[in-house]
């Protein structure tokens, strides 16, 4: 997380909300040698105290944690790269403009007779979005296959016990300064979901 306070004033709901919406992020926890990462789609409650998420049986993370672990999911948003020529003012530095929460708790390995419903929850949050189509649902698979398949990967909770976002946004530059960015941004941004961030930076206050 930047350091700057100016991008670290978003309320926890606000980042919250950006994690749900994303539903997929890095997992991160300790391993004997290095971090152990996975990327992770991952389904938030609605209160944003717990989020549910399976690995594949042979996923390093899924063979270390057999109980509970301190963990941390990073999820990533729109971001892009900032020329000082941008700006439009003299005496100014590149930087890298970008959204960024992360979820600090506990994984907590489910017992396999919860994955069924984890399968069901996960899939209900986003299939919900892909309206008007009919959802698909785990109950339109025959039963032996979906055993089969089940077979392969475990189930996990994780227990959110800090939000941490920062919003990077230019909120340090005065506001027609932080907008003409935004708009080279918009039409030449190098990063991910441009626009998105330029909507962003012309929202900043």
């Amino acid at each position: 997380m930047h350091p700057n306070p100016a991008f670290r004033t978003a309320p926890a709901q606000q980042s919250l909300a950006f994690a749900r919406q994303r539903g997929f992020g890095v997992l991160a926890l300790n391993g004997p040698d290095l971090p152990l990462m996975s990327h992770v789609p991952f389904a938030l409650d609605a209160d944003g105290g717990m989020a549910r998420l399976h690995l594949v049986r042979s996923n390093p993370i899924a063979r270390v944690v057999t109980g509970v672990q301190a963990a941390r999911i990073a999820v990533s948003g729109p971001d892009s790269y900032i020329s000082p020529d941008w700006y439009g003012v003299a005496d100014q530095v590149p930087t890298w403009n970008y959204v960024a929460v992360h979820l600090s708790g506990r994984l907590e390995r489910l017992p396999d007779t919860a994955l069924r419903d984890l399968i069901d929850c996960q899939s209900a949050a986003f299939e919900a979005r892909l309206a008007p189509k009919p959802p698909w649902t785990s109950a339109k698979m025959d039963p032996d296959a979906l055993a089969r398949m089940m077979r392969q990967i475990v189930p996990f909770a994780f227990h959110v016990d800090q939000v941490d976002g920062t919003w990077k946004l230019g909120q340090n530059k005065d506001a027609p300064v932080r907008i003409a960015a935004a708009g080279q941004v918009a039409d030449d941004g190098i990063g991910h979901e441009i626009a998105a961030l330029a909507a962003l930076m012309r929202g900043a206050d």
